[in-house]
């Protein structure tokens, strides 16, 4: 469970209860995933997606199953400890972008390391490296109501990146974006992906999109009905950028 594996699955479930009924969002979902994988997932309204995410992204708990990140058993630890997980060693990437709209872009790149305890210089530090990464060197002074939607999900990818987590989850991450911007978004996500080595788990409804990644996992009625390989589109020469993703963001 550790090594080469960053996240296994073991025989996942999830009941809601509502009243006298239940909800059975996942039922007995196994999965592997391993270090330095990007990897979407993709299922209809109600498969279990999200709830899956939000599992893996330590933001709820299974009702049954284990789930070991980095090797250690995540799903029985009580509610701080699970925060300090996120707040250390996972970033997240929403569709709304979930930014401040009376602070500076910069200050909220800044708020994963302000509530991490870090002090002012650190914080500014690394918050400028983190947005001169996804091209918005100029911008750290603007407020996101100035910006457009693209160049704000960047800005979201920039306050994921501030505390360098080994995993990043992306919950629909173009799905309020235009498909130019989408194209230019996701190949941040994959850039990040490649150069930095983290791993990348993105929930997506957009199978242009999941092309981005390398594996593609299907889920239907709470469970994996589908888990293959994205057909490696490289030329005969190895050129990134016959990939479809790895294009230059402009």
């Amino acid at each position: 469970m550790t090594g080469k594996t960053a996240i296994i699955l073991e025989n996942i479930k999830k009941v809601y209860n509502m009243g006298d009924s239940q909800i059975f969002a996942l039922r007995g979902v196994s999965l592997t995933i391993q270090k330095g994988e990007m990897v979407a997932i993709m299922g209809s309204s109600g498969s279990g997606k999200s709830t899956l995410l939000n599992i893996i992204g330590c933001l709820d708990r299974p009702t049954g199953g284990s789930y070991y990140l980095d090797g250690e058993n995540v799903s029985k630890l009580d509610k701080n400890q699970l925060a300090v997980i996120r707040g250390k060693r996972l970033g997240f990437v929403f569709q709304g972008f979930n930014l401040l709209g009376r602070v500076s872009v910069l200050a909220n790149v800044q708020l994963p390391l302000f509530y991490a305890g870090a002090g002012k210089k650190e914080m500014a530090d690394r918050a400028a490296e983190a947005l001169d990464w996804v091209g918005l060197s100029k911008y750290l002074r603007h407020y996101p109501g100035q910006m457009s939607g693209g160049q704000q999900q960047r800005v979201a990818i920039a306050r994921a990146l501030i505390n360098n987590p080994a995993l990043i989850l992306a919950d629909e991450p173009t799905g309020a974006l235009d498909s130019k911007t989408s194209i230019e978004i996701i190949s941040v996500i994959q850039k990040l992906n490649i150069e930095k080595g983290i791993t990348v788990v993105m929930v997506t409804h957009e199978k242009d999109i999941s092309l981005y990644c390398r594996r593609l996992i299907n889920l239907k009625d709470g469970r994996i009905i589908g888990d293959t390989p994205v057909l490696d589109q490289r030329d005969a020469a190895g050129d990134l950028a016959a990939f479809p993703g790895e294009t230059e963001v402009v």
